[in-house]
């Protein structure tokens, strides 16, 4: 617990926001700080748009309706092991806080930093989110990480701490979270239970072993295994982006998922097509030579629960897992296309985007099914390229570090449309090119405002800059729309393809931080671009009103 910055938090948070009027009459007077520091949080607060997660729970059987609340309830519990991993004892924070809206802001980014706005701290003397958020010691250096002769240091599922004379080590998720997860354990032990399919019977049992021990590649096997149940959750420490000191570090979420088996059909036949995919790709053969998991597949859910990880900050709209390389060598991984928060982020934000910043004639190309096959191949796409570098320096993920993350999303989402443009040629993609093109831009835009960030947020600006050099699109000064080049998005698509899977497969950490830097960047044109979304009141993202309660269910 990083007690340090939690208490100066709080302190400062109940000086900034707290009730400094004095009472005169029976009206209570608001001094100009107190009204300009609400009104900030309330632009702040309007950058989300709320939206509520239903399904149709009607279709199924009565021991799937009983389990999606303990998978839930289970699913709470990762998101209290999230604020603990992101800042330290969120309560301390929310019970020094007076104002509504600054509790509510502080909920949706677990913790006193914008996720949207690169970690900004958004109340009065709150210093910088330290990059290892609450992995590891406030103060630590990376020099001194580096030297520390500790073996499992590098864990995902590891905290670094100091014991009582100052020296690092380390204490595994299981061992400090002990309590938690014994009653989430149980609570998948339930669910397990009541699981009629054999396959979602053994990923709960397995899963919940793993919560109580780290060992969490049995379960991840026994998940690609599964492939009949209608109910999934996705659960435990999963994604490393919250970790950017090193990027080792996993972080606690949940989804809880019903399948829908109409549109998961129409996508089974894509992952086929990987192998075929990876020989294809415009790079050296050395740096492809890995042969993507046969047992890939494409499956569409609807989410009904967000926790942890999955809910800060920017929402995740579809899922490639598990991120173990040796299971996606051996199994491939599973692409979850969550389309009930997707059709929310369409309607709500893309399309609004589109008319303010496509020019008009081509603003007939953004449409729901590009932005849902974008989404979805870019997903597939993290399947695709080299997992083990070329040069012994072991994974992609170790050798990048930190920078692991930006360049594995701008990856699938260059590669994302890649597969789209060689399944179209074959007759496999319906519609027009032109529109996966012009929506793929619009989305640049629209995950841009995430901010540098999140990984998302940089993978699009590297693109939307490495677009623009080469000519991909061109700007109106005199409107400020943009125009797609088909012709020139495709030959830079290519060139951006070969170049971020050589840095992958070189593990040229150096490289990939220079591009990053270089291209990681908001230009004067494009900031005044996003500006003019955010006075359009476009929101930025969405927050969820989800739970038990919302989809009609009781345990």
């Amino acid at each position: 617990m990083r007690s340090t910055h939690i208490f100066l938090a709080s302190a400062l948070a109940a000086a900034t926001f707290g009730c400094t009027s004095t009472t005169t009459t029976d009206e209570t007077t608001t001094t100009p700080t107190e009204t300009a520091a609400t009104d900030n949080l309330q632009k702040k607060l309007d950058m989300y748009t709320s939206f509520t997660l239903t399904a149709d729970v009607s279709k199924l059987t009565e021991k799937e309706r009983q389990m999606i609340p303990l998978l839930i309830e289970a699913g709470q519990i990762m998101d209290k092991l999230f604020w603990y991993e992101a800042y330290g004892n969120g309560d301390s924070l929310l019970t020094a806080l007076n104002s509504d809206a600054a509790k509510e802001f502080v909920n949706i980014n677990y913790g006193p930093w914008d996720r949207l706005n690169n970690n900004e701290p958004f109340i009065d003397g709150v210093g910088q989110k330290p990059a290892g958020a609450n992995f590891y010691p406030a103060d630590i250096t990376k020099e001194e990480f580096e030297q520390a002769d500790l073996k499992d240091k590098a864990s995902l599922y590891t905290f670094v701490r100091r014991d009582a004379s100052g020296k690092l080590i380390t204490v595994p998720y299981h061992v400090q979270f002990k309590d938690e997860v014994k009653k989430a354990s149980d609570l998948l032990k339930q669910a397990a239970a009541l699981a009629e399919d054999a396959g979602l019977k053994k990923y709960l049992t397995l899963r919940a072993q793993a919560l109580l021990d780290d060992n969490y590649q049995p379960s991840d096997l026994a998940w690609m295994d599964m492939k009949n149940n209608t109910i999934d959750v996705v659960i435990g420490p999963i994604e490393t982006y919250e970790d950017q000191l090193f990027g080792y570090k996993a972080a606690h979420e949940a989804y809880v998922l019903i399948k829908d088996q109409e549109w998961s059909q129409r996508l089974a036949k894509y992952a086929a097509f990987l192998p075929e995919l990876q020989r294809g790709l415009p790079v050296a053969a050395n740096y492809k030579k890995e042969t993507p998991g046969t047992d890939s597949d494409l499956n569409a859910y609807d989410v009904v629960f967000y926790g942890g990880d999955s809910n800060a900050g920017s929402k995740t709209i579809a899922i490639n897992l598990p991120n173990d390389e040796e299971v996606q060598l051996k199994k491939g991984t599973r692409r979850l296309q969550l389309k009930n928060a997707m059709r929310a982020k369409f309607d709500k934000i893309l399309v609004p985007i589109a008319d303010e910043l496509i020019v008009e004639e081509q603003q007939k190309h953004i449409t729901f099914d590009a932005f849902f096959a974008n989404t979805m191949f870019h997903e597939v796409a993290h399947g695709l390229g080299i997992k083990n570098t070329v040069n012994n320096k072991g994974t992609v993920r170790e050798a990048l570090k930190e920078h692991a993350s930006a360049l594995e999303e701008g990856k699938a989402d260059i590669l994302g449309l890649y597969m789209i443009t060689q399944l179209h040629e074959k007759g496999e993609v319906e519609g027009s090119l032109e529109d996966y093109y012009t929506t793929f831009l619009a989305g640049i835009f629209r995950s841009v405002r995430f901010g540098a960030s999140s990984a998302h947020g940089k993978a699009n600006m590297v693109r939307f800059n490495f677009f623009k050099e080469n000519g991909a699109f061109e700007r109106d000064e005199a409107t400020g729309r943009y125009k797609v080049n088909y012709t020139k998005m495709r030959e830079a698509m290519n060139k951006l393809s070969e170049k971020i899977l050589t840095l992958q497969g070189n593990g040229d950490y150096a490289g990939v931080g220079k591009l990053l830097d270089e291209q990681g960047l908001v230009d004067a044109n494009l900031q005044a671009d996003l500006d003019r979304l955010s006075e359009a009141n476009i929101p930025v993202d969405v927050v969820f009103e989800q739970g038990v309660d919302v989809l009609g269910l009781n345990k």
